[in-house]
């Protein structure tokens, strides 16, 4: 089964860099190209892509509204944004936009193809250790935990363990370990998470998690 990409990034060479990349493995075709964000929702929506490569800053409508737009008119594209920097001022707020992922544009062209899969497959794409430096950065924005047990009331106790964990990035792995379950249970449990809560992939749920105060930021280490 191929996977259907969409790239969008205002520099003519990066795009030609990425289409080169991604078309040169069988599995995985370009399907369409954008100069900016307005573009970017009309090419997607056209061609109704499994994956789009998303730059942050693009000219008209930037790659975070861009992905608002996508996700609110429920196309089921994932968005992978590319940032220059791995801590990208804009990375949170995309991730609360509803991307699945964020790439450097200075990853190895394996590892590109690689996350396009990951993130083809329903799965989402960041390292724990940037998802914690993340969270931790952005600590001040956040909202109070308020509304966490209105939010989260449709979930059972055992969910919320598993959310917990998850939002501290922990792998269905180790969650199976710290939990004494096996990994098909805690995968069962995620699934429910986020069918309950009405989100798209891990990413959301930690994001969630976060929001609704059931985590919080750690303390720095002095």
């Amino acid at each position: 089964m191929t996977v259907r990409v969409v790239v969008a990034d205002d520099q003519e060479l990066i795009r030609a860099g990425l289409r080169t990349v991604l078309d040169a493995r069988p599995d995985l075709s370009v399907v369409g190209e954008a100069a900016d964000g307005v573009e970017a929702v009309a090419v997607a929506t056209r061609t109704r892509p499994d994956v789009v490569l998303m730059d942050v800053r693009m000219p008209r409508r930037d790659g975070i509204a861009a992905t608002r737009d996508l996700v609110a008119a429920g196309n089921p594209a994932r968005v992978v944004m590319l940032t220059t920097f791995d801590l990208d001022e804009h990375v949170y707020a995309a991730l609360r936009a509803g991307a699945s992922a964020f790439l450097l544009k200075d990853t190895r062209p394996a590892d590109l193809a690689e996350a396009v899969r990951v993130v083809a497959r329903g799965e989402a794409l960041l390292a724990p250790t940037v998802t914690r430096r993340l969270l931790d950065r952005y600590a001040d924005r956040l909202p109070a935990p308020a509304t966490a047990g209105d939010v989260l009331a449709v979930l059972t106790a055992r969910e919320r363990e598993v959310l917990t964990l998850t939002a501290r990035a922990l792998s269905n792995a180790e969650i199976a370990a710290r939990l004494h379950l096996s990994t098909a249970t805690v995968k069962t449990h995620v699934s429910a998470i986020l069918t309950k809560l009405g989100l798209r992939d891990r990413i959301q749920a930690v994001v969630l998690a976060y929001d609704t105060g059931l985590v919080r930021p750690e303390p720095p280490v002095r």
